[in-house]
């Protein structure tokens, strides 16, 4: 066992005001199957970067160990080439037998190896990564968001995997795949960094402690504050009146006061004066003990969404629904029935490639008064005419110019997204950037804040989590709750789905 050290670690990227990660200091086990969790922006990926040696930063990154990164990078011309082809290039120490020993692991047929890595699922380009990845030995592995896209078999196969192994950095946002994984976690707070025993739902556990506590002494620390500010004024009062009364006085009115008094008063003005200043000094104290107590408390913020209430009951009714797209000679799948009612929230699941997106189009299409020229539908689908729908794509690569230029072409009200997105703890040093400088997981927020100040009646949602951090999550979770609007999503994250689905209807 070795440990890494990191100490002082500062960096920022060119050209930016902000430093992404600021005089960070910690160190972990390279046994630990650790878990990264922070908000989107919060330098996840980037620290998994600087291990890598990447990028030029201040301070020190010690370790005896090798790092690898995954996902590898995949080019254009890699996608047409063999996948048993691309592990000189991944990982030029392996042999061909270790990757095949890991795909056992991650039962995969050992022929996927020999098809163009691009002709590969989401799911199968994964775990070949995956295979290669844990390959050799003595090794840190520093995995990056491996569920992705993935389908709810593969993650579960994803899941005992990586719980097999150990000696490595897992980036999730995930909470299922984190509890059934890391035994620790690396927490980027909002103003500290902590390494602690545990998966996710421990941690947090001790964090909603931990934040109560904290709120509390804040509470107690603002009450004394007030009651020494209160005190601190009168007693300073009285030693400005006192002070005021040692010259001058009415021979008549104070009779039994003369000259020598002004000694007496003298003496008292200064014990009061002395007692305000005592009272400032334990003012500091608290303001002192105070300050830090809530730096790394995460205010999950009540979200709202107006939804539109449509005069039907039944918004889209499927029976005996097939679907296959004209250049395919067999059916995605076929015999599907599911209804969605007003106020349902139904989730689509399936493995991937198994046509939920499809059913998505399909449904957009007819809202829209047209077909698909590349779906041919069989059996019924039947949508309500005359539906708003508010739509979040899984595609987030067309995003692009800046958010102001958004809001324009999708006539939506700027301020409003601006505020939505400031609520999804996107910071005001992102509104003058362009979107495409944003990360995946900032992308995502701008699609969901844009959803959200749209009036729907229906709201399709195709994958809305991808990258989206844990807190952002549970916002979501609670404001669908809340506001129970009438929904069909595609979604894997289990936890997403036993909290806010009325009903999962099952693919293939």
């Amino acid at each position: 066992m070795a440990q890494i050290q990191v100490t002082d670690l500062t960096f920022s990227y060119d050209g930016s005001f902000d430093d992404v990660l600021k005089d960070v200091t910690f160190s972990v086990d390279t046994d630990w199957k650790l878990g990264l969790i922070g908000r989107n922006g919060k330098g996840k990926t980037t620290l998994l970067n600087l291990f890598m040696g990447r990028y030029d930063y201040r301070g020190a990154i010690k370790s005896s160990t090798r790092f690898d990164y995954f996902p590898y990078q995949v080019t254009e011309s890699d996608l047409k080439q063999n996948a048993v082809d691309l592990l000189e290039k991944w990982k030029p120490q392996i042999e061909l037998w270790q990757v095949m020993v890991q795909m056992n692991e991650l039962l995969m047929d050992q022929e996927c190896l020999y098809r163009p890595f691009g002709t590969l699922s989401f799911g199968e380009r994964t775990r070949v990564m995956l295979a290669v990845l844990f390959a050799a030995e003595n090794e840190f592995l520093l995995v990056d968001e491996p569920t992705n896209h993935l389908d709810s078999r593969a993650r579960d196969i994803v899941k005992s995997y990586l719980a097999s192994k150990k000696g490595f950095i897992l980036v999730s946002h995930d909470r299922d795949l984190l509890d059934g994984v890391c035994d620790h976690v690396l927490v980027l707070n909002r103003s500290t960094i902590e390494v602690q025993a545990g998966n996710f739902s421990s941690w947090w556990e001790n964090k909603e402690k931990k934040d109560a506590f904290q709120q509390a002494e804040n509470e107690k620390h603002l009450k004394e504050i007030g009651k020494l500010k209160v005190a601190a004024d009168r007693t300073s009062r009285w030693a400005d009146k006192s002070e005021n009364s040692k010259i001058g006085f009415d021979p008549v009115k104070e009779h039994d006061r003369s000259i020598s008094t002004r000694s007496f008063i003298g003496a008292k003005t200064k014990k009061m004066q002395s007692r305000v200043k005592a009272y400032e000094m334990r003012i500091d104290r608290e303001i002192e003990e105070k300050e830090g107590l809530l730096q790394d408390i995460e205010k999950v913020v009540d979200l709202k969404i107006e939804p539109l209430k449509f005069h039907k009951e039944v918004l889209i009714d499927a029976r005996d629904l097939g679907l296959r797209y004209e250049s395919a000679e067999s059916e995605l799948f076929e015999g599907l029935r599911f209804q969605v009612k007003r106020g349902n929230r139904v989730i689509l699941s399936g493995e991937n490639g198994c046509g939920k997106s499809s059913i998505l189009k399909a449904i957009l299409h007819k809202v829209n008064a047209g077909e698909d020229p590349g779906l041919v539908v069989s059996g019924n689908l039947d949508v309500a005419t005359g539906m708003t729908i508010s739509y979040i794509n899984q595609d987030t690569s067309f995003l692009e110019g800046s958010l102001q230029r958004f809001c324009e072409r999708r006539g939506l009200n700027e301020s409003l997204l601006l505020a939505v997105l400031r609520q999804l703890d996107l910071g005001r040093e992102q509104f003058v950037k362009n979107m495409e400088d944003f990360s995946e997981g900032q992308k995502k927020k701008v699609l969901i804040a844009a959803s959200l100040i749209t009036p729907a009646h229906l709201y399709i949602w195709d994958e809305p989590l991808n990258f989206i951090d844990v807190f952002s999550r549970m916002q979501i979770e609670k404001l669908i709750l809340q506001y129970k609007p009438t929904m069909l999503l595609v979604e894997h994250d289990i936890r997403f789905q036993e909290k806010v689905g009325t009903s999962v209807v099952k693919i293939g």
